[in-house]
């Protein structure tokens, strides 16, 4: 077995020994590895081609489901660093973390992007929205654009950047408890 150090390197290998295997279930359906790495592959292939370059951040605004472990194992494979949001926060909370950590990317689903409206104004990073679920897509407005997940993942294959183990992979907010959040910084080898 090869010795991992990479995160999505842990969906890469899973997906070689067993690509018909299950590795995701929501609901009624399910995901096999190799499917799940195809779809890692043209999230890498989209970040890429709207220009997020090494250790950028990919903010994840959803529930669990598919898109949520797609966009935080392809934002590592691409070279750039996922910030999961909690999906209870509300928008004052999320522009904070956003503005924050300079998220350049923002996955979301068509249900929450009203909330964050006004927020998103305020987020002078953001230059992209992914929209996993939108019929129709909302006007791009001033510097940022939106996409939707489909078109993002049919995108043409990239490699990501070049990364090591000690590299930037996840960005994890604390409560804000006793104050405003703070930010915990997780190399690649934290999380694997």
């Amino acid at each position: 077995m090869t010795e991992t150090f990479l995160l999505a390197d842990l969906i890469a290998q899973s997906g070689a020994r067993a690509p018909h295997a299950i590795a995701l279930t929501y609901g009624k359906q399910s995901m096999s590895y190799a499917d799940l790495q195809q779809s890692i592959e043209g999230f890498v292939g989209g970040m890429l081609g709207l220009g997020l370059q090494r250790g950028e951040r990919i903010a994840i605004y959803l529930e669990k489901r598919f898109e949520t472990v797609i966009a935080s194992f392809g934002a590592t494979a691409a070279g750039c660093v996922f910030v999961p949001l909690n999906p209870l926060l509300k928008h004052e909370q999320v522009a904070y973390i956003m503005r924050d950590c300079n998220v350049r990317a923002l996955i979301t689903s068509n249900e929450r992007l009203p909330l964050l409206a006004k927020a998103l104004e305020t987020c002078n990073d953001l230059r992209h929205v992914i929209l996993t679920n939108a019929e129709q897509m909302p006007p791009d407005t001033g510097p940022v654009t939106y996409l939707h997940w489909d078109d993002l993942l049919n995108s043409p294959a990239k490699t990501g950047h070049r990364i090591i183990d000690s590299d930037m992979a996840a960005i994890l907010y604390t409560s804000g408890s006793t104050g405003k959040p703070k930010g915990v910084v997780l190399s690649h080898r934290n999380m694997v």
